[in-house]
């Protein structure tokens, strides 16, 4: 955040010294710095949020796949928790259940 907040001023610094907004920067320089440090923690929060689902979506992607291949009986719910380290236990269960009520 340290870094963040130097590169916003150092922002203003140039804006003023290029006379961009320099009264205006001048005068509201806190209200800037404060306003652009919200808005990289906002930009902080929905990258995180982001990354959050593409995660989930690929979790939901794999045990799709993991039932198909149960279906097949192209490997046994034992081989899915060696090929798919990413879902969790309670994935590796749902998928077990899922499938059994197919079959």
């Amino acid at each position: 955040m340290e870094k963040i907040k130097k590169a916003v001023l150092e922002t203003i610094r140039i804006c003023k010294d290029k006379d961009l907004l320099k009264e205006y920067l001048e005068s509201k320089e806190k209200e800037v710095v404060d306003i652009m440090m919200a808005l990289f923690d906002q930009e902080e929060v929905f990258d995180t949020y982001v990354k959050s689902e593409r995660k989930e979506a690929a979790r939901e992607a794999t045990k799709k796949m993991a039932i198909e291949l149960l279906k097949t009986g192209k490997c046994s719910i034992n081989d899915i928790r060696g090929i798919a380290p990413q879902l969790y236990e309670e994935d590796i269960i749902e998928i077990e259940q899922e499938f059994m009520q197919q079959v």
